[in-house]
């Protein structure tokens, strides 16, 4: 298992951008598929993005898909989550997550992040 801590989240309004991190330690980083989640008060945990091991394959939300941007550097054990054009239903905490592939699928998630508030205003 790898450690993750996410940053980056804020208040922000809509239509604006952020930029989310996720530091991973552990030597075995470049090993695992990584991705985002996020939950909003009162709804389940849902995927957002995810990305494979090595960066070849490149999965997202219907919801996100062309506003947001995942991308990893499995030299400096860190992913990303670009995103563009937030919207109010945009507003969750987001969570870094690791594990096997598809990580679309939560079950296949064996590490999580402690969360990252996101709050767009309209």
């Amino acid at each position: 298992q790898v450690q993750l801590v996410e940053s980056g989240g804020g208040l922000v309004q809509a239509g604006a951008s952020l930029r989310l991190s996720c530091a991973a330690s552990g030597r075995t980083f470049s090993i695992y598929a990584m991705g985002w989640f996020r939950q909003a008060p009162g709804k389940e945990r849902e995927f957002v993005a995810a990305i494979s091991s090595r960066g070849s394959r490149i999965y997202y939300s219907d919801s996100v898909k062309g506003r947001f941007t995942i991308s990893r550097s499995n030299a400096e054990n860190m992913v990303y989550l670009q995103m563009n054009s937030l919207e109010p239903e945009d507003t969750a905490v987001y969570y870094c997550a690791a594990g096997w592939q598809p990580l679309t699928d939560r079950t296949n998630v064996n590490s999580w992040g402690q969360g990252t508030q996101v709050t767009v205003s309209s």
